[in-house]
């Protein structure tokens, strides 16, 4: 048994007693479901051209500028991005990779969603991915992994009811479930050979399930012919330093040991404040820092590789030098 943070007891019986069924989305989510999802599977990618005109102030000098970038005009927009993107970084034969973006709206920040409900959010957004993405050949051959049991529970009675995608889980809840502790589940067990494509849901509550999901992509994708996705699993969390290295050794060695394998395909974060902006990128496209001006998104800055938060926060966003060009 692995010893786990204390504030990750009883997520589900938080998301259950806060959602009802048919109701289990935040508002942002349950206005889509009553209109039709036109996702079209097609291996043929047509990227959308978004209603905000964009122009490009600064970048690396072999990133073509002037580009427009297509950020989502809503949730829909976003999951047909999302799927090309999948599409491309399978081509190119990526067995990791990552799609990170908020669900409390596009324009959202990390905590504006009480947990439990941005959970339901990623979990109703998963579902929509792979209804798009996974060709209907496919569906048995792809095996999605939760958290944990309970939420596999919760799914297969709500939001993917009636689909024949296999659901798993990475952690089990043990008898000391109430003092943090949680069972390791061996994931060699989990996988059976007909599997082809792994999504991992937003392994992030239980600070040892990005650890099982490492054991998952060493023992069942590396050197092999399969392919993972994690989908909202909060990764800046580790790339950021918030866990101390002191304390959490072992995700602070995913720095170097798991993180620079991933490739982040589909990302959408925002910054708040007099200086706010958006880092967005869109496979295989550069990572692009955005900020609205009159309406419309501008790029501030683009580049080939995924920048810090911090550098983006504290220099590519207050600088105005790259603002002060685009008025």
């Amino acid at each position: 048994m692995w010893l786990m943070n204390i504030s990750a007891i009883s997520r589900v019986s938080t998301v259950t007693s806060t959602l009802p069924h048919q109701a289990k989305t935040p508002s942002s989510f349950s206005s889509r479901k009553s209109r039709s999802f036109n996702c079209k599977r097609s291996s043929a990618p047509q990227f959308y051209k978004s209603h905000f005109v964009t122009c490009s102030a600064l970048g690396d000098e072999n990133s073509p500028l002037g580009l427009d970038v297509p950020f989502p005009r809503d949730y829909s927009e976003l999951i047909e991005q999302a799927k090309e993107a999948a599409v491309l970084a399978f081509k190119d034969e990526k067995p990791l990779m990552e799609i990170e973006f908020p669900t409390a709206g596009l324009e959202s920040v990390p905590g504006d969603g009480e947990g439990g409900i941005e959970m339901t959010g990623s979990m109703q957004m998963i579902r929509e991915f792979c209804d798009c993405f996974i060709t209907s050949e496919k569906v048995t051959r792809t095996r999605i992994f939760f958290p944990e049991a309970k939420e596999v529970e919760f799914a297969r009675k709500s939001i993917f009811e009636g689909a024949s995608f296999k659901l798993d889980y990475l952690t089990k809840p043990s008898f000391f479930e109430d003092f943090g502790f949680v069972e390791k589940v061996k994931m060699s067990d989990r996988v059976k050979p007909q599997d082809e494509t792994f999504v991992v849901a937003y392994p992030y509550f239980n600070v040892n399930e990005i650890l099982v999901v490492e054991e998952l992509y060493k023992e069942a994708v590396e050197k092999q012919s399969r392919k993972m996705i994690i989908f909202n699993g909060e990764l800046d969390r580790i790339r950021s330093g918030y866990y101390p290295p002191f304390f959490y050794p072992k995700l602070g060695a995913l720095t170097k040991t798991f993180l620079p394998k991933v490739e982040t395909i589909y990302y959408i974060h925002n910054f708040k404040g007099r200086n706010g902006g958006t880092l967005f990128r869109c496979y295989p496209g550069p990572w692009k820092v955005l900020r609205q001006l009159n309406g419309k998104y501008v790029c501030l800055h683009q580049q080939k590789t995924m920048p810090s938060l911090k550098e983006v926060a504290l220099d590519i966003l207050t600088s105005t030098q790259s603002f002060k060009s685009l008025l």
